[in-house]
């Protein structure tokens, strides 16, 4: 073969590898040639993580140029109704462990979830207490009106853990789908006090006062997160699960109120 023809050899040879190349990443769906992700990742997650993680999905954002989420925040029964029945999302995040498990014994997890946060319930009573609530005991006097999650909804079972430990029965004048419904009561002026996360608590401390009792000890929840087997944005969850666990995500949750995992 003459010089010539080697060389338009090698040339056709190179240019039919850096298609190759160029196909092989076009191909890599939800990042970018830095590792960012990129595309809109939906995150399903309990009501008592709205503050947090409307702020932990901006900072997201921001840390993954091109990226968007969108939370959806609901009960965790609820949302793992959801998606067992096949709603498209790319992340749970649990306020218990026991509906996590109802997504992955459904085999919709991608791998084992990791926990991120735990929380501790109060007593949610109108700002500035003003029937001295101290106790749970206290809920129980004449006239006194509380909200409940349901039991089914992990403050609710959280609830019932707190109450059969402290020895306290009481009869709830509402159960609340979660724990924002319960909150909403106190702050409506609705009932005299609720059983809500400390968290949650904090969040609206304009409106009210959360009461702390020791029996909450004996009911801490703690919060699970996964990627979803059918994630539209597999990259996107993995990413995003990671970073929940990141400092500056950690850092978010604790200064809501959340215990470290």
């Amino acid at each position: 073969m003459s010089t010539r023809a080697r060389v338009a050899a090698l040339l056709v040879a190179a240019g039919l590898a850096l298609t190759g190349c160029g196909t092989g990443d076009e191909g890599v769906a939800g990042g970018d040639e830095d590792g960012r992700v990129t595309g809109t990742v939906t995150v399903f997650a309990a009501a008592s993580l709205t503050e947090s993680f409307t702020r932990i999905g901006r900072d997201f954002e921001a840390a993954n140029p091109g990226s968007s989420v969108t939370l959806n925040f609901a009960g965790s029964a609820a949302l793992a109704n959801q998606i067992t029945q096949g709603a498209p999302a790319d992340v749970f995040a649990s306020a218990a462990p026991a509906n996590m498990a109802r997504v992955t014994g459904a085999g919709s997890a991608d791998g084992a979830p990791s926990v991120f946060a735990r929380n501790q319930l109060v007593i949610a009573v109108p700002r500035g207490n003003p029937n001295r609530v101290a106790g749970l005991a206290d809920l129980t006097g004449p006239g006194v009106k509380v909200a409940l999650c349901a039991e089914q909804v992990p403050c609710g079972a959280a609830a019932r853990t707190a109450l059969g430990a402290a020895g306290v029965a009481l009869t709830p004048v509402t159960l609340e789908q979660d724990v924002k419904g319960a909150l909403a009561k106190v702050r409506l002026g609705e009932v005299d006090a609720a059983l809500v996360y400390r968290t949650d608590a904090r969040a609206a401390s304009a409106d009210v006062t959360g009461v702390e009792f020791p029996e909450s000890a004996r009911a801490i929840n703690d919060y699970p997160i996964v990627a979803l087997k059918d994630a539209p944005n597999p990259a996107g969850a993995q990413a995003f699960v990671a970073y929940v666990g990141s400092a500056p995500a950690q850092a978010v949750l604790a200064e809501a109120g959340f215990q470290a995992p």
